[in-house]
Order: C-alpha cells, then structure tokens, then sequence
C-alpha cells in the first residue's frame, strides 16, 4: 500500500502534538509524499477526499475527531498517542519513527471497527444523519431533573427510562462512558449494541446487549429537554416528541494497525491490572 497522501489532525493546543506534525511534514514531504493539514478556519477542519491515510496526533478526543472527518470518505486513521490514557492509539511517541518508516514502506493493515448510526428527526440542530465509533449519549440538560426517554426496539415499545441519561455504545466505545456507567466490556471484534442507563430512578437498571442490524429508537416523553451527543461532539437538544434512532451503521470506521495487538493486554495495561 505505497502513501501518495497523508492528512495530520495534531491537537489543537499541545505543543507536543505540533512538534510532531512538524516532524512527520518533514519526513513525509521528502519521500514525495503529498501532506494535508487542517484548514486556518478556526474550526480544524480537514478535507479527506483523496488521502491515502489520515494520522491523529493527541488523545482519544482526537482520534474520535479524526474519525469522523475519515469515516464516510473510507479514508483509515492511524492513532499517535499525545494524551492521558490514549486507549484508542496504536503508537506511543517514541515509536512514531518507526511508525513513519513502516508507513511510507507501505507495511501496514487496516482494521474495521463497527460504528453507530444515527439518525435524529427533531426541529433543532441534531436533526439529520450522524455516525459514532465509540457512543452516543443521551442526557439531561438541568440539574435535578430527570430525563424520561421511551424507547422503541425493532419498532415495539420496550420501557420508558427514567434517568440522569442513556449511553449507546459500540464495542470500541464499551470501555469508555458506557463501563464508567457500569456496562460490560465487549472485545471490538464484536458487532454489537450496547445500551447502559446512567443513573436510573427505577428498577430496571442493566445493560442490553443487542444485534447491530437490531434498531433502537427513543423519544422525549415530557416537555423536559435532553441533550445529545456522539464521540464527545454536542449535537443539540431534543425536546417533546423529537426521536433519535441507532442501529450498527452499514460500513465500518478504518484503522490503521501497525503492530499485533492483544485487546486483552492492552486493557490490562490501561487499567493497571496485576500479574497476580
């Protein structure tokens, strides 16, 4: 796979990060290699069409953004890891030479990890088409009021919930909101659906497990508003009878691999787990 075009999403604000998009231009330019970087429009914008790979330099809130703007255009993202856990990158900065060396050699695989899609029908700024590769979120906008969302599955009602929010997860995304909220960990060589409450004022407190091809819709139920999210980005806020549906999206997000990794070792090393 010979490189003819790479985009760099560096974090915004971390030096670091800078220092080493720098670095990479330089590498890259003088094997011939044609480098992206996002627009000065104050939004970090970066257009994918035609990029080869896509390299995010930051933490996992990068990698998410890096995500997203590669995602429809199929473009894979490889992950360098300028942050604090960096679940999701694949290379630590003292390996990002031989990362480069690997890449413009061509010696490297894609990985497919399932997304959410989202589709949202309500009159704010969330309406329309969305896609996530860790979660979405659904929670309350004000204090001390609940948020009472009715959820539909495969177009039956199932409940409504009573709840500070709901987390729909992915299997990349099992390891991050959904498990601070108590949902289970799922290998992301997995295809499903995870659906974990956060807080609920009600009996009925567990994580589903669902099928991707299985659909999820909600729908406020009072006149109290909630707001929504996907992989950290604020969508809006949906009100009385505006309704949000996730299913498994139709194609898989692309992630560069470089070296094996174990899912098992690498959720062992970021929590900390002992030997013994």
């Amino acid at each position: 796979m010979s490189l003819r075009a790479v985009g760099l999403l560096p974090h915004p604000t971390r030096e670091t990060a800078a220092e080493l998009a720098r670095y990479a231009t330089e590498r890259l330019v003088a094997h011939g290699i044609d480098v992206r970087c996002p627009a000065d429009d104050g939004r970090g914008t970066l257009d994918p069409e035609g990029l080869d790979v896509v390299i995010s330099l930051g933490g996992d809130g990068t990698m998410l953004r890096a995500v997203d703007l590669a995602y429809e255009a199929g473009v894979p993202v490889l992950g360098v890891n300028v942050g604090q856990m960096g679940y999701l990158a694949e290379v630590e900065p003292d390996d990002f030479d031989a990362a480069l060396d690997r890449l413009v050699a061509g010696d490297y695989e894609v990985a497919e990890r399932m997304v959410l899609e989202i589709t949202v029908v309500s009159r704010g700024t969330a309406h329309g088409r969305w896609f996530a590769l860790n979660e979405a979120v659904l929670e309350k906008v004000h204090t001390g009021r609940l948020a009472r969302l009715e959820v539909e599955i495969n177009g039956t009602y199932f409940t409504t919930y009573a709840a500070d929010g709901v987390i729909v997860a992915t299997p990349t995304g099992s390891t991050a909101y959904s498990f601070s909220a108590r949902g289970p960990i799922v290998s992301p060589r997995n295809r499903c659906v995870l659906l974990t409450p956060v807080s609920p004022h009600m009996l009925f407190d567990r994580s589903l497990v669902l099928a991707p091809e299985e659909t999820l819709r909600f729908s406020v139920c009072d006149d109290h508003s909630v707001a929504l999210t996907a992989d950290g980005r604020e969508l809006g806020e949906l009100a009385a009878d505006d309704a949000v549906t996730f299913q498994g999206g139709g194609r898989p997000a692309r992630i560069v691999t470089l070296w094996p990794r174990d899912f098992h070792q690498i959720l062992k090393a970021k929590f900390g787990l002992s030997d013994r």
